[in-house]
């Protein structure tokens, strides 16, 4: 809680960054809920005080809040100056970082030094992973039986206006793929017992018709291709961390996007390969970060996307899980339950990321008592499996919800 020593609830760091006004505008968003608790005090964070005092004005308009620039701190950091990152640390109870992706490495880093200081740093609480990691957890919870398996299927919907993306979530797929093999090494290291497979081995055989790269998917009469962001990974340590902290059977997971009809698994296919290529040379991925609007067939770019495109955009992510109702799960043993759930909601990037990231931050203030019981680094599943936080996200408009279930 705010004290003299800290006097923020929430921080946002990088605020005047393309996707830090959007988290700005959301936490302002929550803080007029007249169905909320009283308001608490929050402050923007950045390297310009004059950006940063632009972004609440821009957010005081869209709001129609003219107070609201007086009414939120303003704290100048920067990441080239650790003691500025500390000085801003200090004032928070929650930081909502905006600045970067969190990686893998953050765990095998700072793990044990979060607990000591009883700390919370969970990762991928925006669009990349919460929908996916918490989604399974659902799914889970309204299988009548054992949940051992799940695919997911996400369909981005566009307006008449068009899909586009900000270049700032292209150069981080950019990193995130010229890293693969610092982070393939980093799991070789780790020497992690493998999660036991509970039940038949997950063979992309619940709704799939053919093998990698393109797979057709019969329940939702579209092509898809695997997945490429952190969904599996996310999913897959949080998966571990239930099964060795709360003795839950692990569930196998797959990831995969639906890219509709032949055409567009044409353009894809060769975007993909493209970028692929490109991003495995340092010369490559110069050419990636100077034209992405080229290498991504008008998806990403450096303005970003307009207003209208927002908010003719949404996404649906359908999850296919499939268990055991009494029968004890082993390979011999097919499956004989099904479940479909699905998780809605707006434009993935810039407005379900901010909500997102807002209501994991508004449990970790309300809901403590049902987080682990110690510090750490964790992913969203493992940080938030026993809370309310997908109740605070159906109320704001990422709808959690089952389609079907039923004995085979």
């Amino acid at each position: 809680m705010a004290t003299k020593q800290r006097p923020f609830h929430l921080v946002v760091f990088g605020a005047s960054g393309f996707t830090g006004q959007f988290v700005t505008e959301e936490v302002a968003r929550e803080q007029m809920d007249p169905e909320g608790s009283s308001r608490l005090a929050w402050a923007v964070a950045g390297r310009c005080r004059e950006k940063l005092q632009r972004v609440l004005e821009r957010a005081a308009e869209k709001l129609g809040r003219p107070t609201l620039p007086t009414e939120v701190g303003i704290i100048i950091c920067d990441i080239s100056n650790p003691a500025s990152l500390d000085e801003m640390a200090k004032q928070a109870t929650i930081v909502l970082n905006c600045v970067g992706p969190f990686l893998e490495l953050m765990y095998w880093k700072y793990h044990e030094k979060a607990a000591e200081k009883g700390v919370y740093i969970i990762g991928s609480s925006g669009f990349d992973s919460i929908p996916a990691d918490m989604g399974v957890i659902y799914t889970s919870s309204k299988i009548n039986g054992t949940l051992t398996a799940v695919e997911s299927f996400l369909t981005i919907n566009s307006g008449p206006e068009g899909l586009c993306i900000h270049d700032g979530t292209w150069k981080s797929a950019i990193y995130g793929f010229g890293n693969q093999n610092q982070l393939k090494k980093l799991r070789e290291q780790s020497n992690l017992k493998p999660v036991p497979i509970v039940g038949t081995k997950l063979k992309r055989s619940l709704c799939v018709s053919c093998r990698w790269p393109v797979s057709y998917c019969r329940e939702l009469s579209s092509y898809s291709i695997p997945f490429m962001g952190a969904d599996v990974s996310v999913v897959k340590r949080t998966q571990r961390y239930l099964h060795e902290n709360l003795e839950q059977l692990p569930v196998q997971y797959a990831a995969y996007v639906t890219v509709g009809g032949f055409a567009s698994v044409m353009k894809l296919m060769f975007a993909g390969l493209f970028f692929l290529l490109f991003v495995k040379f340092g010369i490559g991925r110069q050419l990636l970060i100077k034209f992405p609007w080229l290498f991504s067939f008008g998806y990403f770019s450096k303005q970003g996307p307009t207003q209208k495109q927002l908010d003719g955009t949404s996404f649906t992510m359908t999850f296919f899980g499939q268990g055991y109702s009494h029968s004890t799960p082993t390979e011999n043993n097919k499956p004989n339950i099904r479940v479909c759930t699905q998780v809605k909601g707006p434009e993935a990037g810039y407005i379900a990321t901010p909500i997102a990231m807002v209501q994991a931050a508004m449990t970790l203030l309300n809901d403590a008592s049902n987080l682990p019981t110690v510090g750490g680094v964790f992913t969203p599943g493992a940080a938030f499996c026993r809370t309310k936080l997908i109740d605070r996200l159906n109320k704001r408009g990422i709808e959690f919800s089952v389609i079907s279930s039923s004995e085979v």
